[in-house]
């Protein structure tokens, strides 16, 4: 791990050229032992970014680094390893290492993300705790930022209802900001936990919360945001997450109500669902059928009239009742333009359905 952890500490490098790297490379130990005539020839290195690399001085600072996350029992997460969140894999900027300290599976099979306002109002705070709890039936996991207003009111109230919750920060895991927080911080280690793409010694700088907040919307099926101004950090989570191709959904607010403007905008815009109750989650993401009785598994069926890999797909989506697209490409090993269209070609034979959060079930 000393070599992943100095790959993302040398300065210049970030997460997209890493990634680059690594398909050219095939791991850490690779890219350091390259030479830089080999670099060189990686599309988008070049000679200056082949100069960084052979030229670093990273290993001091990443063996600090290794001590400080092995002495406090912190869980280095690198892009490649299976414990890395795989929905925050597909997104093109993901961090190339995580920290993280607690409990939780990142790769819980449902996740949302909530967020919104600093300045919550009792109005949001009692939807996020109203929602949270009818949505305990999911077993989902609840990500958001630590921050005052809606982010530290989702936690609260995840924590109250027994669900796990994860906080991704704007800075290293050998502080916690708000401090106000730290006792809340305290208890989600326990049932849930911390995550952040900084090292220690990193202060909670103005520049790192909107890179903080891609984490929080690639890790989610869905960002909720309860209540928001238009300028909020809370609409830059919900355009992440958009840009993700991921779900939004927005709370309703009145007119005139300031900490309501960027929800209604959000709505208003097409850029989220309405949300108004539970039920409106449930029936975009396709959660709905977690309140119906389960029924004995079916054999596959062979459908003659399919080829080969209309058949493995058909067979796949059967074998899991439901399944979304993401976890299909994963599956299936297919890209996911081609998937698409053979799923498109399925669902015009009638033999799947399509249901809301581009999650596919059998006719």
């Amino acid at each position: 791990m000393l070599q992943e952890i100095a790959l993302t500490m040398i300065k210049g490098i970030g997460g997209v050229t890493i990634r680059n790297l690594l398909s050219y490379c095939g791991n850490s130990e690779e890219i350091f032992k390259a030479k830089k005539s080999h670099l060189e020839k990686i599309p988008g290195i070049g000679s200056k970014i082949a100069d960084i690399i052979i030229n670093h001085s990273s290993y001091p600072r990443a063996e600090q680094e290794l001590k400080f996350i092995e002495k406090y029992k912190i869980q280095p997460l690198f892009i490649t390893s299976d414990d890395y969140p795989k929905r925050l894999r597909n997104c093109s900027d993901a961090p190339a290492l995580l920290y993280f300290k607690g409990k939780a599976n990142l790769n819980n099979q449902k996740v949302i993300a909530i967020v919104g306002t600093r300045n919550a109002t009792v109005y949001g705070k009692q939807f996020c705790d109203k929602l949270i709890e009818q949505l305990k039936s999911h077993n989902l996991l609840v990500v958001s930022g630590l921050a005052y207003g809606i982010d530290i009111a989702a936690h609260k109230s995840s924590l109250g209802h027994n669900i796990a919750t994860v906080g991704v920060l704007g800075h290293g895991l050998d502080r916690i900001y708000p401090s106000l927080h730290r006792s809340v911080a305290e208890k989600m280690l326990d049932n849930g936990g911390l995550l952040t793409e900084f090292p220690s010694e990193t202060n909670p700088d103005r520049q790192n919360f909107p890179k903080r907040n891609r984490i929080i919307a690639g890790m989610a099926d869905a960002t909720l945001v309860i209540e928001a101004t238009k300028t909020g950090g809370a609409l830059i989570t919900a355009e992440i997450a958009n840009s993700y191709n991921r779900d939004v959904f927005a709370v309703p607010g009145r007119i005139d109500d300031e900490f309501s403007d960027g929800c209604n905008f959000l709505i208003k815009t097409n850029r989220a669902n309405l949300l108004t109750r539970v039920e409106d989650l449930e029936y975009i993401m396709g959660w709905y059928k977690d309140d119906l009785p389960k029924t004995p598994a079916k054999q596959l069926q062979v459908l003659p009239n399919l080829n080969a890999e209309e058949q493995k797909i058909y067979s796949t989506i059967k074998e899991h009742d439901t399944i979304a697209i993401d976890d299909l490409q994963v599956i299936l090993n297919m890209p996911q333009s081609k998937l698409a269209l053979v799923l498109l070609g399925l669902e015009m034979q009638s033999i799947i359905i399509s249901l809301p959060g581009k999650v596919y079930r059998v006719n």
